[in-house]
């Protein structure tokens, strides 16, 4: 983790329902397969706060062996594109004309400040959601609330159900919070598909004097 993350973190670490989430991830790791693995589940935090410019909010991790590695939506270069990343690239390719990764590895979008953050860290093997209500969206509305107190003019992208939730945590004032269906095969054709989100992030970081993000 980042140096500039390590003072909120502890203080959320040393709260009782951090405790209890604690304790039953020390009990899930133990006894079945979790993922991503310990060591990347806040890699999300290994970005400078001071660098951070957009937030992508995601669900939680794939639940498929070798998928998640503690970024929102992304994949080691190794593992094929996920359906949810594939239409991402869809909307890019409809903006753009193109998108610049050439595998499902969005390292390149942290290293230019986006913090893919998913609303629950952590996940059982080939159980989607198993992991909900154990405290991780305590969690996340406490970063969400912390980056909107401590940044000016992020642009938070909002896509499903739960990332829309955590909205009411945010500064409307203060950043640009954009909105839409979530980018799954079940969902993206309700209103992911033409959301305009990639340029419109781009042209917000422009007007602001923030470089633009090499989607």
């Amino acid at each position: 983790m980042h140096e500039s993350w390590q003072t909120f973190l502890k203080s959320e670490f040393e709260k009782d329902y951090f405790c209890r989430l604690s304790t039953f991830l020390h009990e899930a790791y133990a006894n079945s397969q979790v993922f991503p693995a310990k060591q990347q589940v806040f890699r999300a935090f290994t970005t400078d706060l001071s660098d951070i410019k957009v937030v992508i909010l995601g669900q939680d991790p794939y639940h498929t062996p070798g998928a998640a590695h503690g970024l929102a939506f992304s994949v080691p270069s190794s593992q094929p594109i996920p359906p949810s990343l594939i239409n991402i690239y869809r909307e890019i390719d409809s903006e753009y004309g193109s998108h610049a990764n050439q595998d499902g590895n969005l390292k390149s979008w942290q290293q230019q400040g986006v913090l893919l953050l998913n609303n629950v860290l952590t996940v059982e093997a080939h159980k989607a959601g198993s992991h909900r209500n154990k405290g991780w969206e305590i969690f996340t509305e406490a970063v969400i609330r912390h980056l909107s107190d401590r940044c000016d003019n992020l642009v938070f992208l909002l896509w499903g159900r739960d990332a829309r939730s955590k909205k009411a945590f945010i500064d409307t004032d203060r950043h640009l919070v954009l909105e839409s269906a979530h980018p799954s095969p079940l969902s993206a054709r309700n209103g992911f598909f033409g959301n305009g989100h990639f340029k419109a992030t781009n042209e917000y970081l422009r007007v602001h004097g923030k470089s633009k993000i090499i989607w």
